[in-house]
């Protein structure tokens, strides 16, 4: 069945100028894009994306990372969309990424992972809605 997930190419991807490599790996997966936007998130905007995870340690460091730079969100479309984006994007921890994943080639720590990936079908759309207005997404170009 072809669905949607939601991506983020993180601030430590882009800033180390990742984002095309990245895109390509996306691309070259079979992945479509159906929306895409460069945008940098406010520290209430990553606060407010990030907001299950409030209660947990980390929560402080992951809003300043999130709003520290620049990021590209994106939504993609693929059979298996949420599942197929996770094999492609690895493990959290780049150091348990298996070979050839996009954290192992360009993730640095846990913290800084490169990428964001939908965990289920139900968060792929409320992330892509968080980003995207129905206008903003575009299928079969």
């Amino acid at each position: 069945m072809t669905n949607r997930t939601f991506t983020m190419i993180k601030p430590d991807a882009t800033s180390k100028g990742y984002t095309g490599a990245i895109l390509d790996r996306m691309i070259k997966d079979g992945f479509s894009i159906i929306s895409m936007k460069w945008t940098k998130l406010s520290k209430e905007q990553a606060g407010k994306f990030y907001e299950v995870h409030k209660e947990r340690p980390f929560y402080g460091e992951l809003v300043d990372f999130m709003s520290s730079g620049p990021i590209v969100a994106a939504i993609l479309e693929k059979e298996n969309a949420v599942a197929s984006f996770r094999e492609l994007i690895g493990a959290t921890d780049p150091a348990k990424a298996a070979e050839g994943t996009i954290r192992k080639d360009f993730a640095s720590s846990m913290g800084e992972n490169a990428v964001h990936g939908s965990d289920s079908d139900e968060n792929a759309a409320i992330e892509s809605n968080f980003f995207f207005s129905e206008i903003e997404r575009h299928s079969g170009i």
